[in-house]
Order: structure tokens, then C-alpha cells, then sequence
């Protein structure tokens, strides 16, 4: 039969054919099939015994067709001379079965060389005559050896790239299908989705061009390399490249945040305090920052030293505005900045791009607020904090003011207070102090039964109000927004639940949370709605 194998040189067909010597008529000897075997195996860069056992798996299959499937018969093809050995394989029993596959130990002993002795469960093997392989037969062979060829291509270009995960890869485009980029990485290509390319980018066929591989995937189909100019790590990766510093471990890339082909953040650190990390960065001249913004399409790089002073970390990350003051929620990892209204525009940058860069980069929610806002806000919350004193403590507002100044937040904190707290007020007599912590606690179990009333006429049901963690304020506010199953709660998110950002037409919206009022942390959210769910699907 004729079998083509693809060289460098084109197609170059070899005929075969076995005779019952176990010699090939015409085409190839039987050293020459092995040289094939060996040309074959460092062009596609495979184990040369894959070829071999898959071309014994050919012959075998060959050998079952003409000598019948009910026996048991094995291909050799010896490593070292070429020559081909077809065996019946019959294994050695006490009460014979299947006289195709199976012989009795008198029958064994009594066959065979009276100086081996035979045991039940050894295998005899009997040599049969060679295949004259058909038409059909030839064919079967072909794609057996074709299959388990490219199947071990394919595993070999998995191997090889699953270890460039992580890395830039150089490639050359090779076609764009569906705003998709192909790229051809030698024996192997990649592909660069849409949304992984830097926008506004032209990109054509036979363009050499560098991307960070950032995932490659193994499937019944095969494998696929996903390639990306728009992750993050390009950058870093870059950077990696252009600055020794880094190479060598000795200047640390902490976090990057990219808007790409438009701005990006870098936070860099230094392990040697004489060495300035954003200069190392820059280069001479600018010369090694120049580099990765031209591979960028001209993406404007901030280079930010890191420094463990979040707040001045914070104002570093929001320049060129210029910061007053930092607020900082380590609890629910979110930070207030104020500043004056000529800064504000600055700080937030065109489209929300500033602030947004700088908290993905920190990995903080970042709120800026002017200081007329600031001051706006903080009347507020202090005038409604001394009405909620005047009126559940009843007090005039003058003592509600008092205690709002010395930083009292509400009616729950007063009652859980010593004498001596309040007592240390200049102003407040002992007496005084007590009685306000008897009102706070009188106030408090008058709401409480007021609540209870309230959630009862919502109809909360009794699996919601008995979740550990839930207070009856949380549980007015989800009664009234119609979450009254504990069914209902589980479904919902910790987003929906503490109020977060999300970005609509490259504007950063604020999303309001059901709880958002109760200040609970992302945590204290997710092991709310967890618990939740373990009691529904337990049921």
C-alpha cells in the first residue's frame, strides 16, 4: 500500500508491500522504513515509538481482518533491523473457553519444546504468515498512523506553550477572521480576541506583533492559545523586558491598571533604598518607558512609587490632582477623598479614568468628594443624629448636640455605655448620665416591639428573621423591599446588598445596596447570603 509523508521537500510517497518472508518487494528495505520513521519524527518534532506502535496498531488491525477478530494477535516491528513479526497470542488455562484465545497446559506442554515447562497463566505466541495488505486495509492503516500523528503534534505544541502562560509571544498575523486576530507562532497558532486588542489599533496581515499569552487551553478538538495586548501583565511584562532592574528581581512590579491604547498605572518598589524605582523605570532620557509606550500604540504610563502610607499612596495614585484629606474603610476597602472643586476634575480624570485606574491599581473603592460637599455631608449626618438624641432620649437639642460632638453615633451606643463615659462630658452630671443610658435602653426595647409589629405586618417569614446575623432594621428595610422569603434572600448578591460601581457608557455609576445604610463589609454580605443558601438547598 502507499503511504505519503509530507517533508520539507513536498510530498514524497513510499510503497509498501510484505511478503511471507517479512521483506518489502519494492519502495523501501527494511532500514530505509525506519529512516522514514526517524524523518517523520524530527520533522513534526514527535517520540519516534509513537510512529512505530501506531504503525504496529495499523498492522495489527490489518492482520485481525485477514486472520479474523476472534483471535488475539500483536504487531511487532523490531527497533533496530526494521523486520516485521505478526503473532497469534494464545494464553495457557485449566478448561479451555475460547480455543481463538485460549490453549489447555497438557495441550501447551505437549506443543511445544519439551525443555520449557509451561505454567497456567504464561502466553505462547505463534508467528503468522505477513499481511498482503488491500486497497481498504492500506487505508485503515494510513489514517490509524495519520491520527496518532497529529494527535501527538498537538500534544506536543500543548507541552511546549502551556509553559509560556505568563510570557510575550512574537508571532506573525496570519489572517483576521471576525475582528479576531489569528497569529502564526511557528508550529502553532494564537489567537487575539477582540476585546484583547488595544483599541483603535491597525493590524494587518504579515504584521510581526507581541502579546501576552494569557491562557492555553487542551480540548477534544485540541488546543487553543489565547494571546492579549489589552491585559495588564503586557504591560508589566514589558516593562519586564526593558528594565534590567526588574529582570533581575531587584525593582518589583506591585500592581498595574490599564485603560488600553489610552493610560495606564504602574506601581513599582524597590528592594535597594538607593535606587529609585521610577527612574530605573523611565531610563535615560526616558528611554525604557519610551519603548513599551511605542509597543502601546503611545499609552500614557504613570509610574507610581509604592510606599506602605496608603493614604499618601492614595494621593500619588490620584495626581497630578492635589489631595486634603483621606478617609479610609479598611473593613469594606474603601476609601473618601476630599479635595477643593479646582482639583476635583483632575482627580477624576475624563470619563471617570483617573479615579477608576487608581483604584483597580490599590484595590480600593475610591469616593471623592469636595470639601464643600464634605462640609455639606457632615451637617447633615450631625443634624440628624442630634434629632434621633432629642427625640428617643428626650433631651433638648443643646445636650442632642453635645453628645453628637463627642462622637456618639447613636441611640444603640449610648446604652451600652458606662456612666463614667458619659460623666466625663463637661457638663454632664452623673445622674445626668445615668438616666440617658435608661432612656437609650427604654428607647431601644420600644423599638424592638414596635419592629417586631412592623415585620409581622410585612409578613417576613419565620426562616428570614431567625438567620443568624440578621437585625430587625436590615429586616424592615428587606420586608419593604419586598424580601420577605428567606428563598428571596439567598438569591440575592453582595452587591445588591451593600451597594457598589459599576461603569455604563465609560461612566462610573453608583449602585445602591438594600443594607447599604447598616455599613456592613463585602464578608459579612457574602456570609449572610451563604448562610442563607445552606439552610434553602439543605431543604
Amino acid at each position: 500500500y502507499q503511504v505519503t509523508w509530507k517533508n520539507k521537500m513536498g510530498f514524497c510517497p513510499f510503497f509498501f508491500r510484505w511478503n511471507k518472508n517479512n521483506m518489502l518487494n519494492r519502495g523501501l528495505d527494511k532500514q530505509e522504513l525506519l529512516r522514514v520513521v526517524d524523518s517523520v519524527a524530527n520533522e513534526k518534532s514527535i517520540d519516534k515509538e509513537l510512529i512505530l506502535s501506531s504503525m504496529e496498531t495499523a498492522i495489527q488491525r490489518a492482520a485481525y481482518s485477514k486472520f479474523g477478530s476472534d483471535n488475539e494477535i500483536e504487531a511487532q516491528i523490531d527497533r533496530k533491523s526494521g523486520s516485521i513479526k505478526i503473532q497469534k497470542v494464545l494464553t495457557i488455562v485449566e478448561k479451555v473457553e475460547d480455543p481463538a484465545r485460549e490453549i489447555s497446559l497438557k495441550d501447551a506442554n505437549s506443543n511445544q519444546n519439551k525443555s520449557e515447562n509451561f505454567k497456567l497463566g504464561d502466553k505462547i505466541y505463534e508467528e503468522l504468515p505477513q499481511v498482503d495488505f488491500g486497497r481498504i486495509a492500506a487505508q485503515s492503516a494510513k489514517q490509524v498512523i495519520s491520527q496518532r500523528v497529529r494527535e501527538a503534534e498537538k500534544n506536543r505544541q500543548y507541552e511546549d506553550f502551556k509553559d509560556k502562560k505568563g510570557q510575550i509571544i512574537s508571532g506573525v498575523i496570519k489572517r483576521l477572521e471576525y475582528n479576531n486576530v489569528i497569529v502564526d507562532l511557528g508550529r502553532a497558532e494564537g489567537i487575539i480576541r477582540k476585546e484583547e486588542l488595544i483599541q483603535r489599533e491597525i493590524l494587518k496581515n504579515g504584521d510581526r506583533v507581541k502579546a501576552y499569552c494569557h491562557d492555553v487551553k487542551q480540548d477534544a478538538k485540541g488546543h487553543q492559545i489565547f494571546l492579549s495586548r489589552a491585559h495588564p501583565q503586557f504591560l508589566a511584562r514589558l516593562f519586564f523586558q526593558e528594565v534590567p532592574e526588574i529582570y533581575e528581581g531587584i525593582i518589583e512590579v506591585k500592581s498595574v491598571s490599564r485603560d488600553p491604547g489610552s493610560r495606564a498605572k504602574i506601581l513599582v518598589s524597590s528592594k535597594d533604598s538607593s535606587l529609585d524605582p521610577v527612574g530605573a523605570c523611565v531610563g535615560m532620557r526616558g528611554s525604557r518607558v519610551q519603548t513599551v509606550v511605542n509597543e502601546l500604540q503611545g499609552e500614557k504610563i504613570d509610574i507610581i512609587k509604592w510606599t506602605e502610607d496608603l493614604p499618601t499612596l492614595v494621593a500619588e495614585s490620584l495626581s497630578p490632582a492635589e489631595i486634603q484629606k483621606v478617609l479610609i474603610d479598611e473593613q469594606n476597602k474603601r476609601i473618601e477623598v476630599i479635595l477643593t472643586e479646582e482639583n476635583l476634575s483632575k482627580a477624576i480624570g475624563r470619563r471617570g479614568q483617573n479615579v477608576r485606574l487608581a483604584s483597580k491599581l490599590i484595590g480600593y473603592e475610591i469616593d471623592i468628594l469636595t470639601d464643600k460637599e464634605d462640609s455639606e455631608r457632615r451637617q447633615i449626618e450631625f443634624k440628624e443624629r442630634t434629632e434621633n438624641f432629642v427625640k428617643n432620649l428626650e433631651v433638648d437639642e443643646t445636650l442632642g448636640q453635645l453628645l453628637v460632638s463627642e462622637n456618639f453615633q447613636s441611640i444603640e451606643e449610648i446604652a451600652q455605655s458606662k456612666p463614667e463615659d458619659i460623666h466625663k462630658i463637661e457638663g454632664i452630671e452623673e445622674d445626668t448620665a445615668k438616666e440617658l443610658i435608661s432612656r437609650a435602653a427604654e428607647s431601644l426595647e420600644k423599638q424592638k416591639i414596635e419592629v417586631s409589629k412592623k415585620l409581622k405586618d410585612l409578613g417576613v417569614e419565620d426562616a428570614l428573621l431567625n438567620l443568624e446575623g440578621m437585625t430587625q432594621g436590615m429586616l424592615v428595610v428587606l420586608g419593604e423591599k419586598n424580601i420577605k422569603k428567606l428563598k428571596d434572600f439567598a438569591e440575592l448578591s453582595s452587591d445588591e446588598l451593600i451597594g457598589g460601581f459599576d461603569e455604563i457608557k465609560g461612566k462610573r455609576i453608583k449602585i445602591n445596596g438594600y443594607l447599604e445604610d447598616f455599613a456592613l463589609s463585602r464578608e459579612e454580605a457574602d456570609n449572610l447570603i451563604m448562610n442563607a443558601r445552606k439552610i434553602v438547598f439543605a431543604d
